[in-house]
């Protein structure tokens, strides 16, 4: 087993397939804000070859489970043919997305290996939606129809995932726990984090999961539900017919237990959601005579100097280390 400085494992690989997305979230990839309409040149992005080395010799490191980000993952060019390759790796493999192109995709995906899906939905109302997503090609409707169509394909229980921002969605947490109550899916709501530094983070929009816990608690009993693995960032619970996640990463820190590496779609690894990169992986994939092995021992080697806690620092001080000031921007690591 792989450990890091704090003796965490390698277990978890969150591969980015595209830096483009079509929603333009505030807390995300804000309009305007530099790089924000330029993507990378498509010969900068790791081809599907290049994406299953990387994912095998992480499979080989000990990683268990790959989870398929952006940006939008789903603008990624026949992303089903990469699912069939690395399906033949023997992980549980998992998506992201914002979820308005499953109903063209979520079938084939399914029957390419995918395992697990999440999409992300801010609000069912229609302008707080647009306040969230900045996609005024989109709304509420585009994503619930998505994920009818994840159900349609054969994802019977999938990930909702919610940030909130205080002011601007918290209203719309009682009508996306009525929406999703008595179904398989898990609702699951995620403090809004300063992640990147284009996306003006303020703590003072950040809802901490006990305050929230505790106005949900004067409509119901919040009943405490076993983590399925130590590694799992979110805390559930049963609440009137729906499964509530909550992911604390502001007001209560897990980087203790934090098992993931990140591969940018440009193959910069990253050992943080809020880190600086700490190697180019590519020209290894694209100079090396023996890639594989070289990957190999690159990976290892900056895992086993690993010692990233950036959510426990900002707990502890107001002001961070100058080395935290390079960090990528979510839409380069897909959260």
């Amino acid at each position: 087993m792989l450990l890091d400085r704090l003796g965490r494992p390698l277990s978890d690989l969150r591969l980015s397939v595209t830096d483009r997305c079509n929603f333009r979230c505030p807390y995300c990839m804000p309009r305007g804000a530099p790089g924000s309409s330029s993507f990378l040149p498509r010969k900068e992005i790791l081809s599907f070859e290049e994406l299953t080395l990387v994912a095998r010799v992480f499979r080989e490191l000990g990683v268990r489970k790959i989870r398929l980000t952006g940006g939008e993952p789903l603008l990624r060019r026949d992303l089903p043919r990469l699912v069939e390759r690395l399906r033949a790796l023997d992980v549980e493999l998992a998506l992201t997305t914002n979820g308005v192109l499953l109903p063209r995709f979520a079938r084939e995906l399914r029957q390419a290996g995918l395992d697990r899906v999440t999409v992300s939905l801010d609000a069912l109302d229609g302008q707080v939606f647009q306040a969230m997503s900045d996609a005024p090609g989109f709304g509420p409707a585009d994503v619930l129809a998505g994920i009818e169509a994840a159900e349609r394909a054969g994802f019977t229980v999938l990930k909702i995932n919610c940030v909130v921002r205080r002011g601007v969605n918290d209203s719309e947490v009682p009508r996306l726990i009525e929406r999703f109550a008595h179904t398989p899916h898990v609702l699951r709501f995620i403090e809004y984090m300063d992640v990147g530094t284009q996306n003006g983070w303020r703590r003072s929009e950040v809802l901490p999961t006990a305050e929230l816990q505790r106005k949900l608690e004067e409509l119901g009993e919040l009943i405490p539900l076993p983590r399925e693995r130590a590694s799992d960032v979110a805390e559930e619970y049963q609440f009137r017919g729906a499964r509530l996640g909550f992911i604390s990463s502001v007001s209560a820190p897990f980087c203790g237990s934090c098992s993931r590496a990140r591969v940018a779609a440009d193959g910069g690894l990253f050992g943080c959601l809020f880190g600086p990169r700490l190697v180019d992986l590519k020209p290894i994939l694209r100079g090396s005579a023996d890639s594989e092995r070289e990957l190999a021992d690159t990976i290892a080697r900056y895992w086993r100097a690993r010692a990233d806690r950036y959510s426990e620092e900002r707990s502890k001080q107001r002001r961070l280390p100058l080395a935290w000031g390079a960090r990528a921007e979510m839409s380069r690591l897909g959260g």
